[in-house]
């Protein structure tokens, strides 16, 4: 018998070849089905922060009053004809007058005195003659305007703050950085070395800053110098910990960068965000220690004036003349709350663990 031939198979690859052609490859437009939020992905990390910074109403209530409390310590020694060193003696200790609410029977010039035959309303701008005379926030006991006074001392407030937060600023921040980065003895020597520095009282510095210097804004600044950068230090360094074991900064490390091109150009960075908030929250305390200092004789010296001297000033006065103490007063408690709302806000606009909250 014979066996049947089987047919040979026909390779599979053989009938199903195919040709491609140019047409079978097309680019599907399909950004509707993915639905991708391209809002969200066009937006930078400082445009996504400034929206959840103006998001929060109290953070704009603070800015728009520090942008008004500045401008008026820029304007408003100038919006009058007083300086804010002159005196008038025979126009001391006259209460606020503003033109046109005179006439609401507000600020005329009215005040109250306690006498021995009890309160009772005087108008020195009557009595004196002086019917063409204004002090919109009062005369002190010289004879000096406190409008301008006022705003010229939030001048300098504001100037020994700001110049003494960045001067905080820059030492804290690298000698926080240097000692993160490096550790081991170096970073404990220079722990010590913080420690001891942040032992020593303030008022003690100050007090020996001026055995050597003239008081003045120079040796406020020196003082604040001296003291406030403890804290921006500790930021700094607690930030380095975090983030010197991060893979950006073995790669850098991997490619030649040497250490302080690391620190300064890798890792600060991406600490901008602490360190604007700290920033952001020594400004009043510097603010406060200058008041302070003022306020116990050893800030600002005449002629020259700050809130500070403002408020001791007023202080002497307190018991007759009240008003004296008002403006400087507010306008200080306004600055203090303004910059702690906007460091509030900055902190949960910068953390994006605040994002959702």
């Amino acid at each position: 018998m014979f066996k049947k031939k089987k047919a040979a198979a026909t390779p599979i690859a053989a009938v199903n070849t195919y040709v491609p052609v140019d047409t079978d490859f097309v680019l599907k437009d399909n950004v509707d089905d993915l639905e991708i939020d391209t809002n969200f992905k066009a937006q930078s990390f400082w445009k996504e922060v400034s929206y959840r910074f103006f998001r929060k109403g109290s953070a704009v209530f603070g800015m728009i009053m520090i942008l008004l409390i500045t401008v008026m310590a820029i304007i408003g020694p100038s919006m009058n004809n007083y300086t804010y060193s002159g005196q008038i003696l025979a126009e001391k200790s006259l209460a606020p007058r503003v033109p046109g609410l005179e006439n609401l029977g507000i600020f005329d010039g009215s005040e109250k005195m306690n006498t021995v035959n009890g309160v009772q309303v005087v108008n020195n701008y009557k009595d004196k003659g002086l019917d063409d005379t204004y002090y919109w926030f009062g005369s002190d006991n010289f004879g000096r305007d406190i409008w301008t006074r006022t705003w010229h001392g939030a001048r300098v407030s504001l100037i020994i703050a700001v110049v003494a937060a960045v001067i905080d600023m820059i030492i804290g921040m690298s000698y926080g950085l240097i000692s993160g980065y490096f550790g081991g003895k170096t970073d404990m020597v220079m722990q010590r070395i913080l420690e001891i520095a942040n032992s020593i009282p303030r008022l003690v510095i100050v007090t020996l800053l001026l055995l050597v210097f003239k008081p003045g804004m120079l040796t406020i600044i020196i003082a604040l110098m001296l003291t406030e950068w403890v804290g921006m230090s500790r930021i700094a360094r607690a930030e380095m910990l975090k983030l010197k074991e991060q893979e950006f900064v073995l790669a850098s490390r991997t490619l030649g960068a040497g250490s302080f091109h690391i620190i300064f150009r890798e890792v600060l960075p991406n600490i901008i965000g602490p360190i604007i908030t700290q920033v952001m929250f020594s400004i009043p305390t510097a603010i406060f220690t200058e008041a302070f200092l003022s306020f116990v004789g050893l800030g600002i010296p005449v002629p020259q004036c700050s809130l500070g001297s403002l408020i001791s000033d007023g202080f002497n006065s307190f018991t007759t003349h009240p008003y004296q103490i008002v403006a400087p007063i507010l306008v200080m408690a306004f600055l203090m709350l303004s910059f702690n709302l906007v460091a509030d806000g900055l902190r949960e606009a910068l953390d994006p663990k605040m994002k959702g909250m």
